[in-house]
């Protein structure tokens, strides 16, 4: 699938959260029932209210510095505008001399929607109270003469597209509409009529007749978006109802492509995860039709609307960390950093993005029940007053209208702030997992045959090579950054071989290897995880991006740790292998001593070392690290300094300095068969982690070779194997490729959890050396189970289960 060029499209959405306009009376040329033009001036006032926003004090900040700020840019658009055969602004031609579809095109398709950006600005500007410009005659004179131009130009029914098919299907007419509705008491019945005429031209109705291509997921839901304002403007009721029901293909759940699955995963582009970028489109876009249409004559009931209502909790939520949502969901987003918009200057951080899901979450419980309403509002509340980077009431996130609702229920003294759930959940289906305890947050970032490494495209995320290799995402409660670890100038300044968790190969790679849109995949189908919600295992069979690397990695989820294993690690490149203990930003200019072992480390830029025997290490203020039975480790500091334009052509060009403590395992130049062993404890004091790496019988490692890997936790009564080949790991014994995990409670229950990573497995049998009374309960994949001095589960075909976990229950003697 295609994407959107580099500057407006969905990167806008994503920085501003800007809501989409509405507006005044009736009517154009197409006659209506008096009830029905009733309706649709209804409509068009209601998406003025989504758009302009409502209930806020426009002198109160920080709504008075915004819409002043506004008005500024505003009148600055205004003044600049210089109409001429191919452009509207001098720095924005959209006339292209050679039009194709080729690169040079994009540029100047994509100045078409920055052209109508800018008008939507100017028209906002003369809607909203407090910019200076409100109901200003010179400037109503100008979007119209903007409007008129544009229309003449380029968009309109007899040109041809060109460029980006997403500027003209999406982009373009999202903005002209918007403007339309903000200015309808102002437009003529020819202007309305040749808005609708060019969008009915670039937009017809055959766009939404198959769901498929570019009409899948959030791209289907912004198609939906343009043909139910279109209708909605000129009072054509097909059109809206078409809208209405083109949206129902995105609401079930899909195995395959783009869209949700039963799991919580969510896709888009094929290939790759996608919640917190072109799901936050998709959430977007969805809260806004039902808000728009709900109560009317054309309001969405298809009965699979509540799959995606269920989404909330089960696929954007378990991503939403404190204000932020996870990198590891946002696709090649993870590159746009600082960028300056038409509008703003903009950092597209993950607080940017979590803070604009949020509030989607919050207009989409307008139109779910009172009881889901309720606890996501106090979700919300949560996740905006716990965002300790990135305030949301500064009003740098957000704009006025998503501003205005999130500042209603700040103030809503009613809802309490709900804390996040804790617990574990694996997403086989996008190959991630997150976690969660009192103590910390963390993911897990793989890749497999069907997960791309990372998606790169347009020029964005050029670099972003290794983020499926495992990366391991962490936050601790009340850490040094924040919540901003992953924030504040990391992507642009990390060392793009060395990200947290990850087993790579140094072996250089090109800008952009492996290809554009997530067609970098390794041959594998090995990744997932077996949970029981509290805790888990979670094991990935990785592949090097153009190289021959192969390891086998392998991670235990528990209460206050990470235990992070890794075998079989081989490659031939003529290049070293490292495995990244951690890469921690420490900030501009962080100090945080580092302790190896209870002995200081130098605190200077450019300090290198290697610890032979290393048993534990503390970083301040970020949490702990042991190395179970010693460890050869190597530790540096780092000073780095890069532009976001280095990962991302749209980038800013100003220099981003960021300092670095990066813990690794070297495992040499062409390493056959090396492995590695630590524990990551977030958020631990240097006394907690030097009493835990004294402890000897806290843990357990009990296999970790490309066979098998697993761990035995006694205080937790857990027991845990990767079983990358049929085999027995201390009491334990399966017959096929399975991840297991055991769990002995003190009520005397134990909690059995399978599944089957490869997707592959038609027949397994395991065995637990340990005496079982009964099976409380059992899934339908078990066809025989018995108890004894030993339990025995038989499975039956697992292919199907998509890798979820599969639990027994059983007594134990």
């Amino acid at each position: 699938m295609t994407s959107p060029s580099l500057p407006w499209s969905r990167r806008a959405f994503l920085a501003t959260s800007a809501a989409v306009g509405a507006a005044f009376t009736v009517g154009v040329p197409r006659p209506a029932a008096a009830a029905e033009a009733d309706e649709f001036a209804e409509l068009r006032a209601k998406w003025r209210a989504l758009y302009l926003g409502e209930g806020f004090s426009p002198t109160a900040e920080p709504f008075r510095s915004k819409l002043a700020s506004l008005g500024t840019q505003a009148k600055a658009w205004q003044d600049a505008m210089t109409p001429a055969t191919g452009s509207l602004w001098p720095d924005a031609v959209f006339g292209d001399p050679e039009p194709d579809t080729d690169t040079e095109s994009y540029g100047y398709s994509e100045k078409i929607q920055t052209s109508y950006e800018r008008v939507r600005m100017m028209a906002e500007a003369f809607c909203q109270p407090g910019t200076g410009l409100t109901g200003d005659a010179s400037l109503r004179a100008a979007v119209l003469t903007a409007l008129d131009h544009l229309s003449a130009q380029v968009y309109n029914k007899s040109q041809a597209q060109y460029g980006n098919w997403y500027n003209f299907q999406i982009g373009a007419p999202q903005r002209l509409l918007d403007i339309c509705v903000l200015m309808y008491e102002h437009l003529s019945a020819e202007q309305l009529t040749a808005a609708v005429e060019a969008i009915d031209h670039f937009v017809p109705d055959s766009l939404v007749s198959t769901y498929t291509g570019t009409s899948t997921g959030a791209n289907r839901i912004d198609l939906c978006r343009v043909l139910a304002l279109r209708g909605v403007l000129d009072g054509t009721a097909a059109k809206v109802a078409l809208a209405r029901d083109a949206i129902s293909p995105v609401f079930p759940y899909v195995t395959t492509g783009d869209g949700l699955y039963a799991d919580g995963s969510l896709i888009q582009h094929t290939y790759v995860p996608y919640t917190g970028s072109y799901g936050a489109v998709l959430i977007d876009g969805l809260s806004r039709l039902f808000a728009l249409l709900g109560g009317s004559t054309w309001a969405i009931t298809d009965s699979g609307r509540q799959i995606f209502l269920d989404s909330v909790e089960a696929a954007y939520a378990p991503f939403l960390h404190d204000g932020l949502v996870m990198d590891n969901v946002a696709g090649r987003a993870i590159s746009r950093g600082l960028v300056a918009t038409d509008t703003l200057r903009i950092q597209q951080d993950d607080h940017a993005r979590g803070h604009a899901i949020i509030a989607s979450i919050l207009l989409l419980g307008q139109g779910a029940s009172a009881e889901e309403n309720a606890r996501w509002r106090a979700l919300a509340k949560g996740w905006y007053t716990r965002d300790r980077y990135s305030d949301v009431t500064s009003g740098r996130t957000l704009g006025v209208a998503a501003l205005s609702r999130v500042s209603a229920l700040l103030d809503d003294s009613a809802v309490k702030a709900a804390a996040e759930p804790t617990g574990h959940k694996v997403f086989p289906s996008m190959a991630r997992a997150t976690h969660r305890t009192g103590r910390f947050t963390a993911s897990v970032s793989m890749s497999s045959k069907a997960i791309t490494f990372y998606e790169n495209g347009n020029g964005e995320n050029i670099h972003g090579w290794h983020t499926g290799s495992g990366m391991l995402y962490w936050w601790a409660a009340g850490d040094a950054a924040g919540g901003g670890q992953y924030s504040d100038g990391f992507w642009p300044t990390v060392d793009p071989y060395r990200l947290p968790g990850t087993t790579v190969s140094r072996k250089p790679l090109a800008d952009g290897e492996g290809g554009t849109w997530g067609a970098a995949r390794p041959a594998t189908t090995w990744v997932g995880g077996a949970t029981d919600g509290t805790y888990a295992a979670v094991a990935q069979d990785t592949r090097g991006l153009s190289s021959t690397l192969r390891a086998h990695k392998a991670w235990f989820f528990l209460d206050d740790a990470v235990v992070c294993l890794g075998a079989g690690i081989t490659a031939t490149d003529g290049a070293g292998v490292e495995s990244v203990v951690d890469n921690r930003n420490l900030g501009a200019a962080g100090t945080a001593a580092l302790t190896v072992n209870g002995r200081a480390q130098p605190s200077g830029a450019g300090w290198n070392a290697t610890v032979q025997g290393a048993r534990w290490a503390h970083l301040a203020g970020h949490g702990g690290y042991l190395f179970p039975g010693g460890a050869s480790l190597t530790a540096l500091r780092e000073e780095r300094t890069a532009t976001w334009q280095s990962i991302n052509g749209g980038g800013s060009t100003a220099p981003v300095t960021r300092r670095y403590v990066t813990l690794l395992a070297d495992h040499g130049t062409d390493p056959a068969d090396a492995s590695y062993a630590y524990v990551l404890l977030p958020g631990a004091t240097a006394q907690r982690t030097a009493a835990r790496a004294a402890d000897r019988d806290w843990l357990a490692v009990t296999a970790n070779s490309g066979a098998q890997q697993g761990v035995r936790v006694p205080p937790l009564g857990l027991t845990s194997v990767a079983f990358w080949e049929p085999g027995t790991v201390g009491k334990v014994t399966v017959d096929a490729p399975l991840i297991v995990q055991i769990r002995e409670r003190r009520d005397g229950t134990a909690t059995v959890c399978v599944s089957d990573p490869t997707r592959s497995v038609q027949a397994a049998t395991l065995m637990w050396r340990r005496p079982v009374k009964s099976v409380v309960s059992q899934p339908g994949s078990v066809t025989d189970a018995s108890v004894g001095r030993e339990l025995k589960l038989t499975f039956g075909d697992l292919s199907g289960a998509g890798g979820l976990t599969q639990k027994a229950v059983v007594t134990l003697s």
